[in-house]
């Protein structure tokens, strides 16, 4: 599992640089002006939604069965613990250690289509240690 945890978050890590760096430059018009650099009060919530689903959108690209454990992942948090993730946080449950251990395992039970085990999965959650983040 600590493989497969690392193989994602650097693709998807690729993925946004390599995305980046292509929509920098268009051909028929020469480079794209940077966006202004946003302020320095924290991110507002819409922002820090766009970047999650912007993070979901890369592992749909490249591990659709990620993706959707993800999301499962996402819902849970929201629903038993009342906090909605930031992608930055997703990001670290899935690479640090082997990874969260709940997250994993919603991911495992997508893409084997274990209805049961994703269902143990969210029965068994806690909102403290391991599952948060």
């Amino acid at each position: 599992m600590r493989h497969t945890a690392h193989l994602i978050a650097l693709s998807a890590s690729c993925a946004l640089a390599v995305g980046s760096a292509l929509a920098q430059t268009s051909p028929a018009f020469g480079p794209l002006p940077l966006p202004a650099a946003p302020a320095a009060s924290a991110p507002s919530a819409a922002t820090e939604d766009m970047l999650v689903a912007d993070y979901l959108g890369l592992l749909r690209q490249i591990a659709p069965y990620a993706e959707e454990g993800a999301r499962t992942y996402l819902a849970i948090m929201r629903l038993r613990c009342g906090r909605t993730l930031t992608s930055a946080e997703l990001r670290r449950a899935f690479a640090e250690g082997d990874g969260n251990p709940t997250l994993m395992g919603l991911i495992r039970a997508a893409y084997l289509k274990d209805i049961a085990a994703r269902d143990q999965l969210l029965a068994q959650f806690s909102c403290s240690r391991p599952n948060a983040p």
